[in-house]
């Protein structure tokens, strides 16, 4: 059987670039971890799962719209990475508004809340953008545990830990009717282990 590489080409190198320079100076929650480093995680993971160029730009691009400029930046996206790519990354969004013009986010639950039936309604592709994120977060905040220990969850605000763990759960139980396979299943044993730290 003849395995077909993605090939990525010079838009790959724009998007990677307009990432950097959209998220540029931004690091991890209470890290000194470049915010880029997420960005080429989730992108990496996409490839690695068979994603295509442009599910790959939207794992560069995933939250640009959200933490970035809202509306105004997700309809620049559309017009220099297409409507494709857009979509995935407005579909990765627990919300896209206008922060600049006075737009205020959703509670954090309802906000999580409704991300999770959005994700009932996604193709696949949207689905593997999605998961890959969540995976690389995850991953992120057990090394973070091992590290630093309990600490770690002092970085998600007002939020307890079992808010951030009903999250996960929630996300990883979904993920399982939405896109089983190696992916989810190791969403679901990072989140087994969080629960039992």
């Amino acid at each position: 059987m003849m395995l077909t590489a993605t090939v990525l080409t010079d838009r790959f190198d724009r998007a990677l670039l307009y990432a950097t320079h959209v998220h540029g100076g931004q690091v991890r929650k209470e890290t000194t971890i470049p915010y880029i480093a997420h960005l080429l995680a989730v992108a990496a993971t996409v490839l690695e799962y068979g994603g295509s160029e442009d599910m790959a730009i939207a794992g560069l691009l995933h939250d640009a719209a959200e933490d970035q400029g809202g509306e105004p930046r997700l309809a620049d996206i559309r017009n220099r990475f297409g409507d494709r790519v857009a979509d995935i990354v407005h579909a990765c969004s627990d919300s896209v508004v206008n922060t600049a013009a006075g737009q205020q986010k959703e509670d954090w639950r309802t906000r999580k809340m409704r991300y999770i039936e959005h994700l009932k309604t996604v193709d696949r592709e949207t689905c593997l953008v999605s998961l890959s994120d969540k995976v690389h977060n995850a991953r992120s905040i057990l090394r973070d545990l091992r590290k630093l220990g309990t600490a770690v969850w002092s970085r998600f605000g007002k939020r307890p830990k079992e808010d951030t763990l009903w999250y996960y759960r929630e996300l990883a139980n979904a993920f399982q009717g939405l896109l089983p396979g190696q992916l989810t299943e190791e969403l679901m044993e990072i989140v087994i282990v969080l629960e039992n730290e």
